[in-house]
């Protein structure tokens, strides 16, 4: 992990203010372009410090208990979520040794996921993290070798690694006269308030810590499994799919730069998609472009959510090894959660 580069005002946790983004006008909107290098690749997770991660494991590994956060690889059919190439393996028996092998070949983002930098630019200024371009990720050197410049490979040496909360937003909901909230379906184009976000973690009593990873359970899991697949394959059918997702304001940004390392949720996106008509940005092209923040979705959440239940306890240390692919776009996450 890199330190900020000399020449910004930073606060108490290293960091600028978000007010004070972008750090250097010419960029675009919000971006934190040249913090650590113009060069870096890790971003925000340039916050996981070795002593912010020591500090996590010896607060949040009490009992050994372990969590996957993986969905099947296998478990969309054909056609999936925004038409990706599902899983499909090929079983080679090779015979007469009594050996197999096999060849999976599927699309980065078709089941959990943590996206990369080089999947989401800002649209306007077709720029992706610290100024990279289109040209830049497909150009070939002269010595024949592809760029990986911004891909995924980046984030396996020290992994996506520290203390992680849950904000268990679908039970928190069940919980709530429904007078009190804003319409939400995990299969419309509908946001979570961020007020809703920060009043759920308040009822768990979780505190959130500078540097933590975030995981929002929507619900979108838990209604999928109920849902017939003539229902799955009909919303399929409808381009652009509509998601459920958080927010997507300037709160919402001020809120994930001021704390967080790196967010997921348990939905196709993270944020509602597809955006409405006229707004300004995404949070993709802000998190991903603007500030190397990785966006993970897909994430299964139903076991996690069912044994911070059982503990009280929705904080936990997280370990998350993303696939060794130079220039990958994005990864399976590989991810487990420790208690």
């Amino acid at each position: 992990m890199a330190p900020p580069a000399p020449g910004f005002k930073l606060n108490e946790n290293g960091i600028p203010d978000f007010d004070d983004l972008p750090l250097r006008k010419t960029d675009p909107h919000h971006a934190a372009w040249g913090l650590y290098g113009d060069n870096d690749e890790l971003g925000t997770l340039n916050r996981l410090t070795d002593e912010r991660v020591a500090a996590a494991a010896k607060s949040e590994i009490k009992t050994g208990h372990r969590v996957s956060l993986n969905w099947p690889l296998d478990v969309q059919p054909e056609p999936s979520f925004f038409q990706r190439q599902v899983f499909h393996q090929q079983l080679i028996r090779k015979d007469p040794r009594v050996i197999n092998d096999d060849v999976w070949t599927f699309n980065s983002q078709v089941s959990t996921q943590w996206d990369g930098l080089r999947h989401f630019a800002y649209q306007r200024e077709q720029k992706f993290y610290n100024g990279v371009t289109q040209d830049d990720i497909h150009c070939v050197g002269a010595d024949g070798k592809k760029s990986t410049v911004n891909g995924i490979h980046a984030w396996t040496d020290q992994g996506i690694v520290g203390r992680g909360i849950l904000i268990d937003y679908h039970s928190w909901r069940a919980a709530q006269p429904p007078s009190t909230l804003q319409p939400y379906d995990s299969f419309e184009a509908l946001s979570i308030p961020l007020s809703d976000l920060q009043a759920c973690l308040a009822a768990q009593g979780t505190a959130v810590r500078f540097g933590d990873i975030l995981f929002i359970r929507s619900g979108f899991m838990a209604s999928h499994a109920r849902k017939p697949s003539s229902f799955i394959s009909a919303h399929k059918a409808v381009v652009p799919h509509h998601f459920g997702g958080v927010e997507r304001s300037p709160a919402m940004l001020r809120w994930v730069w001021e704390n967080f390392s790196a967010v997921a949720g348990d939905q196709p996106s993270f944020e509602s998609w597809p955006a409405p008509p006229g707004t300004p940005y995404a949070l993709h092209e802000v998190l991903l472009a603007g500030w190397g923040c990785p966006i993970g979705e897909l994430f299964d959440l139903e076991r996690l959510a069912g044994h911070c239940r059982d503990q009280r306890r929705w904080s936990f240390f997280v370990s998350s090894e993303p696939c060794n692919v130079p220039g990958g776009v994005a990864s399976p996450p590989n991810v487990l959660a420790i208690f």
